[in-house]
């Protein structure tokens, strides 16, 4: 499994407000063998890695994933356009979880954190720093490896335009999931097994994190143009209803395969690093990493369950920025080359002043040390 695959899902046409796009996801259909409902915490979250390391973030809510054939009657029911209020709290409580997933004791329920689990799987990349200690890396690299490790996003509400897109949205018989663009340019996917499930975890879209290009694309960005069918009457081709029907629809699939084909090109046809992070007898919960390639590409980190088929019932990005590319692109390269600063700076056709500037540019000079690493650049430009 290399691909996030959407088989079964069909792309409806958009609908707008300002500069954001949202695609709703149909499924003809629905999935009944897994559901989701939602767990309510509201407040900051830590979570025991079971490591001695700890995760820490805003967790308003956490997803349980149920495998057991029913709807179960203890699904948490959620009021259509919920949103988060603007007044920060004097103190902001702490709940403690225990680990990112985790099964329900003798039940067939699994409670994981959504978007979470992708989050802390790209903060672990190579966790714990140089694996050689060489001369050019700090007594803080080599004892603490990159903790803590910190990332900024953004709460959905804080995103501009947002909150109001997703209140009015629509949802169509049988969504089961949305493609969010903000000026047209792929923000987030997100999608659920069953209809009834996306209704209650639509308004939970205002409470995800978002990448810092995200925000920035929302507030500079111009409004998008809108969706519009044309229909061509060429040789009196449409005579009766069902021609005009036929036409409809043609027009309803064009606008399918252009997005699958330009718009969500990206997201679809990368070949992604997936991490089993929990089996359900049928069902799979993954997460994954993109390939940290440079050069402009959108790429985004996420989580998902497919079935023994490989299809998507479950999905979740997060966009990350450019610096966060950059970051993942650097440590997957110093790894591969044992964090010898020279050889990775040959295999990068770079110099080494240069791929010093770079591991500092990406926030990660900490991990150097500036007193050998100041010398060996003198070597190098003497030489």
């Amino acid at each position: 499994m290399t691909r996030i695959d959407l088989t079964g899902l069909e792309a409806r046409p958009a609908q707008i407000w300002g500069g954001v796009r949202l695609v709703p996801l149909v499924r003809p259909e629905p999935v009944e063998g897994l559901r989701l409902h939602r767990e309510v915490y509201g407040d900051g979250g830590a979570v025991d890695l079971g490591d001695r390391t700890t995760y820490t973030s805003y967790i308003p809510h956490g997803l349980v994933a149920n495998w057991s054939g029913t709807s179960g009657d203890e699904r948490e029911s959620a009021a259509y356009g919920t949103r988060l209020g603007t007044h920060e709290p004097r103190a902001v409580p702490v709940r403690r979880h225990h680990r990112l997933a985790k099964r329900r004791h003798g039940e067939k329920r699994l409670r994981f954190l959504p978007l979470h689990l992708a989050l802390e799987g790209y903060l672990a990349l190579h966790f714990g720093g140089p694996s050689v200690v060489w001369d050019e890396w700090s007594q803080q690299a080599v004892r603490q490896g990159l903790s803590p490790r910190a990332e900024a996003a953004y709460a959905g509400w804080s995103v501009p335009g947002l909150a109001e897109a997703l209140r009015i949205f629509e949802i169509h018989p049988g969504q089961c999931g949305l493609m969010l663009y903000v000026a047209d340019s792929l923000a987030a996917a997100f999608v659920v097994p069953h209809p009834e499930d996306y209704r209650v975890l639509h308004p939970t879209l205002v409470e995800d994190l978002y990448g810092e290009l995200v925000h920035q694309y929302a507030f500079y960005g111009a409004p998008v143009p809108e969706f519009t069918a044309r229909i061509r009457d060429e040789g009196g081709s449409v005579r009766t209803l069902a021609d005009l029907r036929a036409a409809a629809r043609a027009q309803v699939r064009s606008w399918a395969e252009a997005h699958d084909g330009l718009m969500a090109r990206d997201l679809l046809e990368t070949s992604y690093a997936f991490e089993r992070v929990y089996r359900m007898d049928s069902y799979d919960l993954y997460r994954f990493l993109p390939p940290f390639r440079r050069g402009g590409e959108e790429q985004h980190i996420g989580e998902l369950i497919a079935d023994h088929k490989g299809r998507t019932l479950y999905l979740k990005t997060f966009r990350l920025s450019e610096n966060q590319i950059r970051k993942g692109h650097l440590l997957r390269r110093l790894a591969d080359c044992d964090w010898h600063v020279g050889r990775t700076a040959e295999a990068l056709g770079t110099t080494y002043a240069e791929l010093v500037r770079r591991v500092e540019g990406a926030g990660l000079g900490s991990l150097l040390n500036a007193h050998v690493v100041a010398q060996r650049i003198r070597e190098t430009e003497e030489a």
